[in-house]
């Protein structure tokens, strides 16, 4: 797969999530309950994505893509009153910043240009590693969802529809 493959996938793959996690967002039925932290859960949904939203904004969009956006990674995980409306707007910037950052002339084999927890990547590396940590969190958010709901129902998340056939 070529890096111009690779990047394009990457960024249909990340916004078909980032797109499930809107859904699962908009499947509460109340902010309160996006809130809710049942017993043996360590994190909330409304944190679960405030955390991607932020993850995503700053390695993408402020490191590849120069949004400006600073990251508080402390608060993803501190705040709480945080309602419904406001996650979806935090899932909606996120996407604009894959949509901006990860265009056809980015080279996936070049040194990402930050250093990522004291280790120098090549960006298609990072670029991997969002996409699988942002499923990871949907996973966690889409149980959050139905535990604290009772609604076992699914959203439609990560369906291999969205993904290009091969000829």
């Amino acid at each position: 797969m070529d890096d111009t493959t690779l990047v394009a996938t990457l960024r249909l793959v990340l916004v078909r999530e980032l797109g499930a996690v809107r859904r699962s967002v908009e499947a509460y039925p109340d902010d309160a309950s996006v809130r809710a932290l049942p017993a043996g859960l360590p994190n909330a949904g409304g944190t679960l994505v405030l955390h991607v939203a932020g993850n995503l904004r700053h390695f993408l969009g402020t490191v590849l893509g120069g949004s400006g956006y600073t990251r508080d990674r402390e608060a993803e995980f501190a705040r709480r009153n945080v309602t419904r409306a406001e996650l979806v707007a935090e899932v909606d910037a996120a996407i604009a910043a894959v949509e901006r950052a990860l265009v056809p002339s980015l080279d996936a084999s070049r040194t990402y240009p930050e250093s990522v927890g004291g280790r120098t990547l090549r960006t298609g590396d990072l670029l991997l590693h969002l996409a699988s940590h942002l499923a990871f969190h949907l996973g966690q958010l889409d149980y959050h969802r139905r535990v604290v709901t009772g609604d076992s129902r699914g959203v439609s998340a990560i369906g291999l529809v969205e993904l290009p056939a091969h000829a």
